[in-house]
């Protein structure tokens, strides 16, 4: 297999030799995984949030949680070694993973052995999103270090009706936190304004090997596919810029005049010492065409 290769099926040199294939009942056992890691001389990669799924039950979840089957297209990032992309195409989906790690050629072309499977080596970050089919789904076990950089990524292409995907819990309450809550912020309304987000199930950290050292959760988010006016998405940002400062305030630092600011604020009857973090999606939609009147 040729890193170079933009897309191409897995396809082993010698697909029959029994030594290549790898039971699937047995695939996600923490025995059978160290045991291929150490075959083919793998640890798992900091640096690309390498956890490999573990928990049979877990995966099912997930898979069941996509809503995947047959003549869906289904987009995986990081397969790791196989364990939900295999599960994935099992659905009868047609099924595209992206891996940028390379040393997992091997091992993947053995775990994906007569899997229909289209495997892309690169990086997820410069995937031509705006390209796949529209409606497509996606699954994933989410390096935790990508989630915000990728789910921005999913959401702005407009392709996709829905993504089920396991992320640190921290980034799970910050996707479905609603106005007011602690965790919410920009990245909470942003989901909102693309789609409704909502907690599956948390996951301990010994469905992972090795486990992570924070404990992870299973997210779906629906998504509508339509794309917000740009200067809606400029006002959001900017109105919660910095946590604790007020929206005045923010407001004023991306640029906006400060009496537009201030008439805006008396049109919607909001105090000038208010926070953005506590504005309900459409108070933050009714400011952004104060604004702009």
């Amino acid at each position: 297999m040729n890193p170079s290769d933009p897309v191409h099926p897995i396809n082993p040199e010698n697909p029959e030799d029994p030594e290549n294939l790898v039971s699937d009942a047995l695939l996600y056992s923490p025995k059978v995984v160290q045991e291929l890691l150490l075959r083919f001389g793998l640890r798992p990669t900091k640096s690309f949030g390498q956890n490999f799924l573990i928990d049979g039950n877990i995966l099912r979840l997930i898979v069941e949680a996509g809503e995947v089957g047959p003549g869906v297209s289904v987009y995986e990032i990081g397969p790791g070694l196989g364990v939900l992309t295999k599960a994935l195409a099992q659905t009868g989906a047609t099924v595209t993973s992206i891996e940028k790690d390379t040393h997992l050629q091997g091992v993947l072309a053995e775990t994906l052995a007569h899997v229909p499977v289209t495997l892309h080596w690169g990086d997820c970050l410069k995937f031509p999103w705006l390209e796949v089919p529209m409606g497509s789904v996606l699954v994933a076990n989410l390096p935790y270090y990508i989630s915000t950089a990728i789910l921005s990524q999913i959401f702005e292409s407009g392709r996709f009706a829905r993504a089920t995907f396991l992320v640190q819990r921290e980034v799970a309450e910050r996707l479905t936190a609603k106005a007011g809550d602690e965790a919410y912020g920009f990245f909470s309304a942003l989901t909102a304004l693309y789609g409704q987000a909502r907690i599956v199930r948390h996951v301990p950290k010994g469905a992972f090997l090795p486990a992570p050292d924070v404990t992870s959760s299973i997210v779906r988010i629906d998504l509508t596919g339509q794309k917000p006016e740009p200067g809606l998405l400029a006002v959001l940002e900017a109105a919660m810029a910095h946590r604790r400062k007020t929206l005045r305030n923010n407001l004023k630092a991306a640029g906006y005049l400060e009496e537009k600011i201030d008439s805006a604020l008396e049109q919607l009857g909001l105090s000038p010492t208010i926070r953005g973090e506590v504005l309900r999606l459409d108070q933050l939609g009714e400011l952004y065409r104060s604004l702009s009147s």
